[in-house]
């Protein structure tokens, strides 16, 4: 099953497929799309992101942006997913309603995997239907109803992320602080390596941040920087032709060692060996979904 919804005028697209895996190469702009990926199957399913293999289990959901490059390891079992992009709804510029970058979109290091059970799984589903429903549904209103729509999925998933991916112990204040750190980095990274950047630009001291993600999944703000730094190296040495030289000074280092010594620190093998390992790899397979670099 395929649905789809275009606004030819500005560009929006909203789409939702039962065989993502499949349905991906028929996607002319797939590089500019989100995605909301649903395992809606009674087995697991293999997935590699950014060249990181995750299993997707039965009624999990995950997301993917045109950051990422991932390649289905099953291509046999269907995917559920939805799929749009930023003239359909941009989830920069609506944060405010959604609250969800950093912590199922940009701004997360960490694949988010949102687990449904019993009552939600039947609400998810019954969501599910509605958008079919919809995208049958013809009328002047029809982008607006599935925006809402859209927009009610990506609320659900966030929520239940927050309970699940976020201890307890914080409240919305403090959660919403740590998203809007995993935001700063995001789009700082290459230029701030230091905790104190961005503690400037939230108005807390390093020494807060620093105690607040003691409480948070017991990575350090200094460790969430540097594993961004190092998400996109690995990103250009996987999927560009750039140099290891190329790659330090685009990452905002002014010489290769530094930068050499964090990623062996981080990976356990250098950039040349990663480089290597990661071509011997993908040598001769040609099902690689690609995604660009930011």
């Amino acid at each position: 099953m395929y649905k789809e919804y275009t606004e030819n005028t500005l560009g929006a697209i909203l789409r939702l497929s039962d065989f993502f895996q499949q349905d991906f190469f028929n996607y002319a702009d797939s590089q500019n799309l989100i995605h909301i990926i649903w395992n809606r199957n009674d087995t697991p399913i293999q997935v590699e992101v950014d060249a990181i293999p995750i299993s997707l289990n039965t009624h999990e959901i995950s997301t993917l942006t045109y950051l990422q490059h991932t390649r289905f390891l099953q291509k046999q079992v269907p995917i559920t997913a939805f799929s749009f992009n930023r003239e359909f709804y941009c989830i920069q510029d609506h944060d405010q309603e959604v609250s969800c970058n950093g912590i199922i979109f940009f701004g997360t290091q960490d694949l988010p995997i949102i687990r449904l059970e019993g009552d939600q799984i039947r609400s998810f589903e019954l969501l599910y239907q509605v958008f079919l429903e919809e995208f049958r549904t013809r009328d002047n209103i029809q982008g607006e109803m599935l925006r809402m729509l859209l927009k009610r999925l990506i609320i659900k998933c966030t929520r239940l992320a927050k309970e699940q991916l976020i201890t307890q112990k914080l409240d919305n204040t403090q959660i919403d602080l740590i998203r809007r750190f995993h935001v700063l980095v995001d789009i700082h990274f290459k230029k701030k390596r230091q905790v104190k950047d961005y503690a400037d630009m939230l108005y807390k001291s390093p020494k807060t941040l620093s105690n607040l993600f003691a409480m948070y999944k017991q990575k350090s703000p200094m460790q969430i920087i540097h594993e961004r730094i190092i998400l996109e190296a690995r990103r250009l040495l996987a999927y560009t032709d750039k140099s290891t030289k190329e790659i330090a000074y685009e990452l905002g280092f002014e010489e290769v060692s530094p930068f050499n010594k964090m990623f062996k620190k981080m990976m356990q093998v250098s950039p040349g060996e990663f480089k290597k390992q990661i071509h011997t790899d993908y040598s001769g397979k040609n099902d690689q979904l690609s995604g660009k670099s930011n």
